[in-house]
């Protein structure tokens, strides 16, 4: 039978153990209060590491049924993210056929074989470069079955089955499009059936924060032939969920950041001394969180006229 390469080291028991010390100390009756707030994260972090312009506003409205002003397409893809972890609980994580389901439902507007296994081969990369070639199409189902096959038999402990399994899917990556987000939806889908409280924390949200993080664990899984490193990351992930206000509902991730940068702008700073002080590493990300802070009129820059120009500092309004 086919297993999954990887060693479970030291960090990755500790990680363990203190993630289920955190969960069992959790009040979970205030993280369940903060649903509708986690799942708007969720759907946000997904779908913005895929790339597609999800905001908060756009997210809120579709929830609630509302008209928004976008693209046939990023409607689609918001729509169906949202279908999908609306039905979590019809899933059974060990059902390689609902696998199937849940991207049918995640994109049936827009692939047209959504919910198909690819018949073509694919790379995976960015702009620049191809940084890894997918298994040919051809060898998908063999692979797929091979997973679910060890799914249904591991005895291994659901913080590592998950991140194994999430590790192997991008790995196979058997769709043309939806892979990542179905790959992280089953992994919370395995640790929702581990313990509910996971359908309320937005693991998702913390991966786009840490993105650059997220595919340097892939791709040196992959270089080592070994889905460990990607544990390991996973791991921490899920901790730092653990540790972030949405278990401790006074306010949300962002909302805790964008209180730290005003209180590190009382002197001017520049966007990198910002980005250190708060450990971003992705530009676009911190860019948003600025953006946000100056349209709340929190925050004000120092050259408004040229934006871009390195001299440029942030700094707080005095007069909010």
């Amino acid at each position: 039978m086919f297993t999954p390469p990887f060693e479970i080291t030291p960090e990755i028991i500790n990680l363990i153990s203190e993630i289920s010390e955190k969960i069992g100390s959790l009040n979970t009756k205030k993280v369940v209060k903060l649903r509708k707030i986690s799942k708007i994260q969720t759907l946000i972090g997904t779908l913005k590491i895929e790339g597609i312009e999800a905001d908060e506003e756009k997210v809120t409205a579709l929830l609630e049924g509302k008209r928004v002003l976008a693209t046939q397409r990023e409607i689609a893809e918001i729509k169906g993210a949202i279908a999908l972890y609306e039905n979590i609980d019809t899933f059974d994580y060990k059902n390689e056929l609902d696998l199937l389901k849940a991207h049918k439902i995640l994109m049936q507007d827009v692939l047209k074989d959504a919910g198909k296994y690819r018949t073509k081969n694919v790379g995976v990369g960015n702009e620049k470069e191809i940084t890894h070639i997918a298994p040919p199409a051809r060898n998908v189902p063999k692979l797929m079955s091979d997973l679910f096959e060890w799914l249904k038999v591991t005895k291994l402990h659901p913080l590592i089955v998950s991140s194994v399994f999430h590790y192997e899917f991008e790995f196979i990556h058997p769709f043309v499009d939806g892979n990542g987000r179905i790959g992280r939806f089953w992994q919370t889908l395995i640790l929702y059936n581990w313990k509910n409280v996971f359908e309320y924390l937005p693991i998702e949200s913390l991966i786009y924060e840490n993105q650059d993080e997220y595919y340097s664990a892939i791709e040196k899984s992959t270089q080592i032939g070994s889905s460990t490193p990607f544990i390991e990351f996973m791991l921490k992930i899920i901790l730092d969920t653990l540790n972030t206000p949405q278990a401790t509902p006074q306010a949300t991730p962002q909302d805790e950041k964008e209180r730290k940068i005003i209180e590190f702008c009382q002197i001017p700073r520049s966007r990198k001394e910002i980005a250190e002080y708060l450990g971003i590493k992705d530009r676009k990300y911190l860019k948003e969180i600025l953006d946000r802070l100056i349209n709340k009129n929190l925050l004000q820059m120092t050259i408004p006229d040229k934006p871009t120009s390195p001299k440029q500092r942030y700094v707080i309004n005095p007069n909010c």
